[in-house]
């Protein structure tokens, strides 16, 4: 995901130029709060394959329960929250992802409620004043459309907090993620010229999707069915207007880029129809694919897609483009289709196996990029200097 603010962090970038070379020391500083991330998103995996039915061992019993906040607060919180910070260079930004960094934490130790969910609205509330200041830096659409995002979560979680069920405000957390990244890619279209055109789908989608999450508390059906409309606007932008339909042409990190976009966009607009088709109706099958097409799907396809950028931005150091990379994206593509027609199907060991693949993807993708990151600052220590490079895509 690119990041509201990137030229905070890579002052050097021109329009137009898909490297941008940094010179800067390592950030050994940032590396606890970028651990917790993985750390959530790994014991949410294994707690998810717990839930899929897996007989896996696990160190305390609530760890099937908090799969889905570890996945959305602890791992995609906080490190969205950690890019905020550094786009925002400013030390209270690293207040935000600590706090649900150490929420996550708790949620993993078993620590008893509400210490973890309070930390992680703790956090929520610093990711929103992360992005109060960058919208009076810059009042855009792109930027209203990441606060209305962060604004979501922090609402998402308060519910938690309140011990609604997950089951009746999930959507709230994935309009977190929705909204965010919708934003992300309005800024990179305006920084490319292509901002202007179709304004109105995303408008349409933003505004539809924040009437429907408020209207869902009380008649889900009708709002879920208008955040699936909501979607189906933004899915129908990105795939129309996104830079990514040009570079998908090209070659190298600029390509893998492209087609994880792509990828993403379409398992978006396949999760804004089952949310249309299904409405409140949310059985085992209905509630898994209407969830993963979006979190996996559409999330995981994007950061698939920007790990490339948003390591270096984080870490400063490159993470260099390998085509191993594609491993994980294919079989995360693949898996969730298996998964998805085991749902379609009412098929529980598609269904089971998809999601065993799914966490093999995600585990190859912490592999793969962990190697590549630890590569270079092997590298950089060895010769003292390192080159960066962030993809304009």
């Amino acid at each position: 995901m690119n990041r509201a603010g990137l030229t905070s962090v890579a002052p050097r970038r021109r329009i137009g130029d898909t490297r941008v070379p940094t010179r800067s020391r390592f950030r050994y500083e940032r590396l606890p709060l970028l651990a917790s991330a993985m750390l959530a998103l790994l014991v949410a995996m294994w707690g998810g394959l717990i839930r899929l039915g897996w007989r896996l061992p696990f160190h305390q019993l609530g760890l099937p329960v908090v799969h889905g906040p570890l996945i959305v607060c602890g791992f995609l919180g906080t490190l969205i929250g950690l890019e905020r910070a550094v786009a925002l260079a400013k030390s209270f930004g690293y207040v935000g992802p600590a706090l649900s960094g150490l929420g996550a934490l708790a949620l993993i130790a078993g620590v008893p409620d509400p210490i973890g969910p309070l930390l992680i609205v703790l956090g929520s509330v610093g990711l929103v004043a992360d992005v109060v200041a960058i919208i009076r830096r810059q009042p855009t659409l792109f930027t209203v459309t990441m606060g209305l995002g962060a604004t979501a979560w922090f609402v998402g979680n308060c519910l938690w907090l309140a011990r609604i069920p997950i089951l009746e405000m999930f959507w709230w957390w994935d309009g977190f993620l929705i909204l965010t990244i919708v934003g992300e890619r309005l800024e990179l279209s305006r920084l490319t010229g292509l901002g202007e055109q179709g304004r109105w789908l995303v408008l349409l989608g933003v505004g539809a999707f924040v009437s429907g999450a408020a209207v869902g508390l009380p008649e889900p059906a009708l709002g879920l069915r208008l955040c699936g409309f909501a979607m189906l606007a933004m899915a129908l932008w990105l795939l129309r207007y996104d830079l990514a339909r040009r570079t998908a042409r090209q070659r190298g990190l600029t390509r893998f880029i492209a087609v994880n976009l792509l990828a993403g966009y379409g398992w978006l607009g396949v999760g804004s129809l089952a949310w249309l088709w299904f409405g409140d109706d949310l059985t085992l099958f209905h509630y898994d694919l209407m969830l993963h097409s979006i979190f996996l799907g559409f999330v995981f396809s994007m950061i698939f897609a920007h790990a490339p950028i948003i390591f270096p931005a984080v870490l400063q150091r490159p993470l260099p483009y390998r085509p191993i990379f594609y491993l994980h994206s294919v079989l995360l593509q693949l898996s969730l289709l298996l998964r998805v027609g085991g749902d379609l199907a009412g098929s529980y060991p598609a269904y089971k196996w998809g999601g065993l693949l799914n966490a093999v993807a995600l585990l190859l993708f912490v592999v793969s990029t962990a190697s590549a990151v630890v590569s270079e600052v092997r590298k950089g220590a060895r010769y003292g200097v390192a080159e960066s490079g962030v993809a304009v895509n």
